[in-house]
Protein backbone atom coordinates (compact mmCIF):
# COMPACT_ATOMS: atom_id res chain seq x y z
CA UNK A 1 0.00 0.00 0.00
CA UNK A 2 1.63 3.39 -0.90
CA UNK A 3 1.89 6.16 1.10
CA UNK A 4 -0.56 8.26 -0.02
CA UNK A 5 -3.36 5.28 -0.53
CA UNK A 6 -6.63 5.23 1.91
CA UNK A 7 -6.59 2.45 4.45
CA UNK A 8 -9.54 0.39 5.27
CA UNK A 9 -10.44 -0.35 8.84
CA UNK A 10 -12.83 -2.00 10.32
CA UNK A 11 -13.11 -1.55 14.35
CA UNK A 12 -15.81 -4.83 15.57
CA UNK A 13 -17.18 -4.98 18.97
CA UNK A 14 -20.16 -5.85 20.78
CA UNK A 15 -21.27 -7.78 23.55
CA UNK A 16 -19.94 -10.77 25.12
CA UNK A 17 -21.16 -13.96 23.67
CA UNK A 18 -22.58 -12.07 20.72
CA UNK A 19 -20.07 -13.27 18.14
CA UNK A 20 -17.22 -10.66 17.91
CA UNK A 21 -14.38 -13.79 17.42
CA UNK A 22 -16.31 -15.50 14.56
CA UNK A 23 -17.20 -11.83 12.83
CA UNK A 24 -12.93 -11.21 13.33
CA UNK A 25 -11.87 -14.37 12.04
CA UNK A 26 -14.31 -14.31 9.08
CA UNK A 27 -12.76 -11.10 8.34
CA UNK A 28 -9.40 -12.76 8.67
CA UNK A 29 -10.48 -15.35 6.10
CA UNK A 30 -11.32 -12.40 3.70
CA UNK A 31 -7.73 -11.13 3.48
CA UNK A 32 -7.81 -8.38 6.80
CA UNK A 33 -4.96 -7.99 8.82
CA UNK A 34 -6.35 -8.87 12.43
CA UNK A 35 -5.56 -7.45 15.72
CA UNK A 36 -7.78 -8.90 18.54
CA UNK A 37 -8.13 -7.30 22.05
CA UNK A 38 -6.29 -4.25 21.44
CA UNK A 39 -5.36 -1.43 23.97
CA UNK A 40 -7.26 1.73 22.61
CA UNK A 41 -4.28 3.66 23.29
CA UNK A 42 -2.48 1.46 20.77
CA UNK A 43 -4.70 1.93 17.99
CA UNK A 44 -2.81 5.25 16.48
CA UNK A 45 -0.08 3.58 15.96
CA UNK A 46 -1.41 0.46 13.63
CA UNK A 47 -3.13 3.03 11.70
CA UNK A 48 -0.30 4.05 9.61
CA UNK A 49 -1.19 3.66 5.86
CA UNK A 50 2.37 3.84 4.72
CA UNK A 51 2.93 0.56 6.43
CA UNK A 52 0.08 -1.45 5.65
CA UNK A 53 -0.51 -4.01 2.77
CA UNK A 54 -4.13 -4.85 3.28
CA UNK A 55 -7.53 -4.12 4.85
CA UNK A 56 -7.33 -3.62 8.96
CA UNK A 57 -9.66 -5.29 11.28
CA UNK A 58 -9.09 -4.32 15.27
CA UNK A 59 -11.31 -6.05 17.88
CA UNK A 60 -12.37 -3.99 20.54
CA UNK A 61 -12.89 -5.55 23.75
CA UNK A 62 -15.08 -4.21 27.08
CA UNK A 63 -12.64 -6.05 29.18
CA UNK A 64 -8.96 -4.23 27.73
CA UNK A 65 -7.90 -2.19 30.87
CA UNK A 66 -7.96 1.47 28.94
CA UNK A 67 -11.59 0.18 27.55
CA UNK A 68 -14.55 3.06 27.77
CA UNK A 69 -17.58 3.98 25.76
CA UNK A 70 -16.53 7.97 25.24
CA UNK A 71 -12.48 6.94 24.29
CA UNK A 72 -13.94 4.47 21.39
CA UNK A 73 -16.30 7.56 20.26
CA UNK A 74 -13.24 9.56 20.37
CA UNK A 75 -11.20 7.75 18.62
CA UNK A 76 -13.56 6.73 15.78
CA UNK A 77 -14.33 10.50 15.46
CA UNK A 78 -10.56 10.69 15.16
CA UNK A 79 -10.08 8.24 12.67
CA UNK A 80 -12.84 9.39 10.37
CA UNK A 81 -11.85 12.68 10.43
CA UNK A 82 -7.89 11.42 9.09
CA UNK A 83 -8.26 11.44 5.44
CA UNK A 84 -6.11 8.16 4.61
CA UNK A 85 -8.25 6.12 6.92
CA UNK A 86 -11.37 4.54 5.92
CA UNK A 87 -12.80 4.02 9.11
CA UNK A 88 -16.33 1.85 9.93
CA UNK A 89 -17.98 0.20 13.02
CA UNK A 90 -19.13 -2.97 12.95
CA UNK A 91 -21.37 -3.68 16.24
CA UNK A 92 -22.54 -7.26 16.41
CA UNK A 93 -25.19 -7.72 18.78
CA UNK A 94 -27.48 -9.72 20.77
CA UNK A 95 -30.69 -10.00 22.46
CA UNK A 96 -30.05 -10.05 26.47
CA UNK A 97 -32.19 -13.50 26.96
CA UNK A 98 -29.82 -15.39 23.78
CA UNK A 99 -26.96 -13.84 25.82
CA UNK A 100 -27.86 -15.27 29.25
CA UNK A 101 -28.87 -18.59 27.71
CA UNK A 102 -25.27 -18.96 25.81
CA UNK A 103 -23.32 -18.52 28.83
CA UNK A 104 -25.93 -20.84 30.73
CA UNK A 105 -25.13 -23.70 28.10
CA UNK A 106 -21.15 -23.06 28.15
CA UNK A 107 -21.52 -22.52 31.84
CA UNK A 108 -18.79 -19.17 31.28
CA UNK A 109 -18.52 -16.50 33.91
CA UNK A 110 -19.28 -13.27 31.84
CA UNK A 111 -16.12 -11.02 32.07
CA UNK A 112 -17.80 -7.97 33.75
CA UNK A 113 -19.06 -10.10 36.63
CA UNK A 114 -16.92 -13.29 37.70
CA UNK A 115 -18.07 -13.19 40.97
CA UNK A 116 -21.69 -12.72 40.13
CA UNK A 117 -24.55 -14.04 37.89
CA UNK A 118 -24.40 -13.81 34.26
CA UNK A 119 -27.41 -11.46 34.32
CA UNK A 120 -25.59 -8.63 35.97
CA UNK A 121 -22.36 -8.89 34.05
CA UNK A 122 -25.05 -8.59 30.80
CA UNK A 123 -26.74 -5.18 32.05
CA UNK A 124 -23.47 -4.13 32.85
CA UNK A 125 -21.81 -4.30 29.27
CA UNK A 126 -25.09 -3.17 27.44
CA UNK A 127 -25.19 0.00 29.56
CA UNK A 128 -21.30 0.31 28.10
CA UNK A 129 -21.98 -0.01 24.95
CA UNK A 130 -25.62 1.18 24.38
CA UNK A 131 -24.12 4.59 22.83
CA UNK A 132 -21.48 2.63 21.15
CA UNK A 133 -24.22 0.39 19.27
CA UNK A 134 -26.15 3.65 18.49
CA UNK A 135 -23.47 5.23 16.45
CA UNK A 136 -22.56 1.62 14.78
CA UNK A 137 -22.46 2.09 10.54
CA UNK A 138 -23.05 -1.54 10.22
CA UNK A 139 -24.85 -3.57 12.71
CA UNK A 140 -25.28 -7.27 12.79
CA UNK A 141 -27.56 -8.77 15.04
CA UNK A 142 -27.01 -12.65 16.03
CA UNK A 143 -29.86 -13.06 17.83
CA UNK A 144 -31.31 -15.83 15.84
CA UNK A 145 -28.12 -17.18 13.75
CA UNK A 146 -26.09 -19.68 13.82
CA UNK A 147 -22.04 -18.98 13.29
CA UNK A 148 -22.21 -19.82 9.82
CA UNK A 149 -25.00 -17.47 8.74
CA UNK A 150 -23.05 -14.88 10.93
CA UNK A 151 -19.59 -15.11 8.62
CA UNK A 152 -22.12 -15.72 5.20
CA UNK A 153 -23.07 -11.93 6.48
CA UNK A 154 -19.48 -10.08 6.92
CA UNK A 155 -18.58 -11.88 3.50
CA UNK A 156 -21.75 -9.96 2.47
CA UNK A 157 -20.54 -6.67 4.09
CA UNK A 158 -16.84 -6.99 3.54
CA UNK A 159 -15.82 -8.95 0.84
CA UNK A 160 -12.44 -6.78 -0.19
CA UNK A 161 -11.43 -6.29 -3.98
CA UNK A 162 -8.81 -8.97 -3.54
CA UNK A 163 -11.63 -11.31 -4.33
CA UNK A 164 -11.46 -12.49 -7.94
CA UNK A 165 -15.13 -11.46 -9.37
CA UNK A 166 -18.44 -12.05 -8.18
CA UNK A 167 -18.75 -14.36 -5.67
CA UNK A 168 -21.74 -16.61 -5.43
CA UNK A 169 -23.52 -18.21 -2.67
CA UNK A 170 -26.56 -20.72 -3.44
CA UNK A 171 -28.50 -21.88 -0.39
CA UNK A 172 -30.90 -23.82 0.46
CA UNK A 173 -33.64 -23.19 3.59
CA UNK A 174 -36.99 -24.17 5.43
CA UNK A 175 -40.00 -22.19 5.14
CA UNK A 176 -40.84 -23.29 8.25
CA UNK A 177 -37.96 -21.33 9.78
CA UNK A 178 -37.92 -18.30 8.08
CA UNK A 179 -36.11 -16.53 4.84
CA UNK A 180 -32.41 -16.35 5.33
CA UNK A 181 -30.60 -12.92 5.41
CA UNK A 182 -28.56 -11.53 3.11
CA UNK A 183 -30.34 -13.71 0.22
CA UNK A 184 -30.46 -11.50 -3.47
CA UNK A 185 -33.17 -13.49 -4.96
CA UNK A 186 -35.76 -16.69 -3.94
CA UNK A 187 -37.26 -19.66 -5.64
CA UNK A 188 -39.95 -21.42 -4.21
CA UNK A 189 -39.08 -25.22 -5.02
CA UNK A 190 -42.46 -26.26 -3.36
CA UNK A 191 -43.91 -27.17 -6.54
CA UNK A 192 -41.49 -29.97 -6.98
CA UNK A 193 -42.49 -34.08 -5.97
CA UNK A 194 -41.36 -34.44 -2.35
CA UNK A 195 -39.09 -36.57 -1.63
CA UNK A 196 -40.12 -36.92 1.92
CA UNK A 197 -42.80 -39.16 0.95
CA UNK A 198 -40.72 -41.57 -0.04
CA UNK A 199 -39.88 -43.70 2.41
CA UNK A 200 -36.67 -45.07 1.29
CA UNK A 201 -35.46 -41.53 0.71
CA UNK A 202 -37.04 -39.46 3.85
CA UNK A 203 -34.14 -40.26 5.83
CA UNK A 204 -31.41 -38.89 3.02
CA UNK A 205 -31.13 -35.36 1.83
CA UNK A 206 -31.01 -33.65 -1.58
CA UNK A 207 -27.07 -34.26 -1.38
CA UNK A 208 -27.37 -38.02 -2.25
CA UNK A 209 -27.94 -38.78 -6.04
CA UNK A 210 -31.07 -40.95 -5.10
CA UNK A 211 -32.98 -37.70 -4.04
CA UNK A 212 -31.58 -35.57 -6.61
CA UNK A 213 -32.61 -38.32 -9.31
CA UNK A 214 -36.12 -38.41 -7.98
CA UNK A 215 -36.40 -34.64 -7.71
CA UNK A 216 -34.79 -34.25 -11.34
CA UNK A 217 -37.40 -36.35 -12.53
CA UNK A 218 -40.43 -34.42 -11.87
CA UNK A 219 -41.90 -33.73 -15.54
CA UNK A 220 -41.52 -29.89 -14.49
CA UNK A 221 -37.89 -29.81 -13.33
CA UNK A 222 -36.29 -29.33 -16.50
CA UNK A 223 -38.02 -26.40 -17.75
CA UNK A 224 -37.87 -25.35 -14.56
CA UNK A 225 -33.94 -25.48 -13.93
CA UNK A 226 -33.42 -24.38 -17.63
CA UNK A 227 -34.58 -21.39 -16.92
CA UNK A 228 -33.55 -20.79 -13.84
CA UNK A 229 -29.77 -21.75 -15.31
CA UNK A 230 -30.57 -18.62 -18.24
CA UNK A 231 -31.97 -16.04 -16.08
CA UNK A 232 -28.76 -16.66 -13.73
CA UNK A 233 -26.58 -16.61 -16.48
CA UNK A 234 -27.94 -13.37 -17.91
CA UNK A 235 -28.17 -11.71 -14.49
CA UNK A 236 -25.07 -12.76 -13.01
CA UNK A 237 -22.65 -10.88 -15.75
CA UNK A 238 -24.71 -7.89 -15.34
CA UNK A 239 -24.68 -7.31 -11.36
CA UNK A 240 -20.40 -8.08 -11.84
CA UNK A 241 -20.83 -5.08 -14.32
CA UNK A 242 -22.82 -3.05 -11.47
CA UNK A 243 -19.89 -3.60 -9.17
CA UNK A 244 -21.16 -6.24 -6.76
CA UNK A 245 -19.00 -8.95 -5.33
CA UNK A 246 -21.19 -11.27 -3.51
CA UNK A 247 -24.42 -12.18 -4.86
CA UNK A 248 -26.87 -14.76 -2.70
CA UNK A 249 -29.32 -17.60 -4.49
CA UNK A 250 -31.68 -19.13 -1.85
CA UNK A 251 -33.86 -21.80 -2.89
CA UNK A 252 -36.82 -23.20 -0.58
CA UNK A 253 -39.12 -25.58 0.54
CA UNK A 254 -41.04 -26.78 3.16
CA UNK A 255 -38.17 -28.74 5.46
CA UNK A 256 -35.03 -27.71 3.87
CA UNK A 257 -34.13 -31.33 3.38
CA UNK A 258 -34.43 -32.90 0.16
CA UNK A 259 -35.92 -30.18 -2.74
CA UNK A 260 -34.62 -27.13 -2.06
CA UNK A 261 -31.16 -29.15 -1.58
CA UNK A 262 -31.29 -30.68 -4.27
CA UNK A 263 -31.72 -27.60 -6.67
CA UNK A 264 -29.61 -25.84 -5.04
CA UNK A 265 -26.69 -28.11 -5.41
CA UNK A 266 -27.57 -29.26 -9.19
CA UNK A 267 -27.34 -25.06 -9.86
CA UNK A 268 -24.09 -24.75 -8.16
CA UNK A 269 -22.79 -27.21 -9.81
CA UNK A 270 -23.91 -25.95 -13.20
CA UNK A 271 -22.42 -22.23 -12.57
CA UNK A 272 -19.32 -23.72 -11.58
CA UNK A 273 -18.82 -25.43 -14.68
CA UNK A 274 -19.24 -22.13 -16.36
CA UNK A 275 -16.37 -20.67 -14.52
CA UNK A 276 -18.45 -18.54 -11.65
CA UNK A 277 -17.02 -18.85 -8.18
CA UNK A 278 -19.63 -20.66 -6.20
CA UNK A 279 -19.71 -21.60 -2.35
CA UNK A 280 -22.74 -23.86 -1.00
CA UNK A 281 -24.73 -24.07 2.50
CA UNK A 282 -27.69 -25.75 3.29
CA UNK A 283 -29.16 -24.05 6.41
CA UNK A 284 -30.94 -26.94 7.83
CA UNK A 285 -28.47 -29.45 7.26
CA UNK A 286 -26.06 -26.96 9.24
CA UNK A 287 -28.42 -26.75 12.23
CA UNK A 288 -29.00 -30.11 12.01
CA UNK A 289 -25.33 -31.06 12.09
CA UNK A 290 -25.16 -28.59 15.07
CA UNK A 291 -27.37 -29.67 17.18
CA UNK A 292 -26.25 -33.29 16.82
CA UNK A 293 -22.42 -32.86 17.33
CA UNK A 294 -20.88 -34.67 19.78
Amino acid sequence: MQANSTMKLVLVTGPSGAGRSTAINALEDLGYEVIDNLPLTLLPRVVEPASMTKPLAVGIDTRNRDFSTHGLLDMLHALINTSNVDASLLFIRCDRTVLLRRFSETRRRHPLAPAETPVIGIEREFDLLQPIQARADILIDTSEMTPHELRADIERWFSTSASNGLSISVQSFSYKRGLPRGVDTLFDCRFLKNPYWVETLRNKNGTHDAVQTYVQEDRRFADFFQKLLELSCFLLPAYTDEGKTHFAIGFGCTGGQHRSVAVAETLAAALAERGWQVSIRHRELERYSTKHAP
